[in-house]
């Protein structure tokens, strides 16, 4: 004979109660997780990111100091500096990213990318020196030769008269430099080769279109497109897409003497002023380099070059972004790299 319990035995009701309170315990658990979760989140490292302004702290005349010296060489130079520092740029970032990696001087035993064929044309490494010196006075190891060159070329666009934008800063010097990695997009590629080239890089092909652009000051040396003056790729004849005109006026500058490598204005019109001229230059069969005649041909980029022709601000902000996206490309951040004490050479 078993004996009764002296507990009394759950009832439906009880039952129902029971369930009700573990349901409650189970959510507050649950509840529990989550906050831990968010909090641990809360105390992870942000992600880090180029700002705006990033030296006004560690060194508030940074932008300042960048700007004073290029507007005194870009007086010095009638303008022809501005040009250069925009190439600069382009070469630097579309090589292991904007790290000044073009910066760093060859020696004996290391050819830097600064002795690859297509940067051998790259001018003005003497005013990022100038630069570096005075901002090593004000606040040393402290502004990359990276932000520099971002900042200098912005300057450069506004002393022109293109846009005036604000540039993320923040980034850290490369610690590598080969000749034997350049491998930039060339004056002869098709649209679509040179388009693979950006996307390769994270650029769009309207990306591409805009920066082009910046051949609106731009020149180039005659070697560059001497075969389309006479011998077009193989056929014995001029490029039949350029003016003849243009044609004449080309011929007779680079064939005046064999053993000078003269340079062109690539915008016919406006030449030393940033503005949308050079894509209607392009539309008219005015384009020096047959990357830039092509724009206005193919069917890939045509419809954008007659849209940034007709609209120079739409240009100009276009240009802004372009050059401000091309700037995120690969950066070095935190305490990757290094901030060199002279641009030309690694720390170590």
């Amino acid at each position: 004979m078993h004996k009764r319990s002296h507990f009394p035995q759950p009832t439906e009701k009880d039952s129902k109660h029971f369930l009700t309170d573990q349901l409650r315990i189970e959510n507050c658990c649950k509840k529990m997780k989550l906050s831990l979760v968010t909090l641990f989140i809360a105390f992870l490292p942000l992600a880090l990111s180029l700002q705006v302004g990033f030296y006004g702290k560690s060194c508030p005349k940074a932008e300042s100091i960048v700007l004073d010296v290029v507007k005194q060489r870009f007086i010095a130079t009638k303008g022809a500096a501005g040009p250069a520092l925009i190439r600069m740029y382009f070469h630097d970032c579309f090589v292991r990213g904007c790290d000044a990696s073009i910066l760093i001087d060859s020696n004996s035993t290391h050819q830097a990318e600064k002795s690859a064929g297509a940067n051998l044309g790259v001018r003005e490494f003497g005013l990022i020196d100038q630069i570096k010196a005075k901002l090593e006075i004000a606040c040393p190891q402290t502004v990359s030769c990276a932000d520099i060159i971002a900042l200098a070329s912005r300057d450069a666009v506004a002393l022109a008269g293109g846009p005036e934008y604000n540039v993320p800063t923040g980034r850290r010097d490369g610690l590598i430099s080969q000749a034997s990695e350049v491998n930039l997009p060339g004056p002869r590629m098709s649209v679509s080769q040179a388009q693979q080239a950006f996307a390769a890089k994270g650029m769009s092909l309207n990306d591409m279109v805009v920066l082009l652009g910046g051949h609106t000051v731009g020149f180039t040396h005659c070697h560059f497109f001497t075969d389309r003056l006479s011998n077009f790729k193989g056929t014995g004849a001029p490029d039949p897409t350029m003016r003849p005109a243009l044609l004449i006026k080309l011929k007779g500058l680079c064939g005046s003497n064999p053993n000078v490598d003269h340079t062109v204005f690539l915008d016919q019109n406006t030449s030393l002023v940033f503005d949308n001229e050079f894509y209607n230059q392009i539309r008219n069969k005015r384009g020096v380099l047959q990357i830039d005649q092509d724009l206005a041909l193919d069917s890939l980029s045509k419809n954008l070059v007659a849209k940034l022709a007709s609209n120079n601000a739409f240009f100009s902000q276009s240009f802004a972004n372009a050059m401000i996206k091309m700037g995120n490309i690969q950066v070095l951040q935190g305490s990757a790299g290094e901030i060199r004490k002279q641009c030309r050479v690694f720390n170590n």
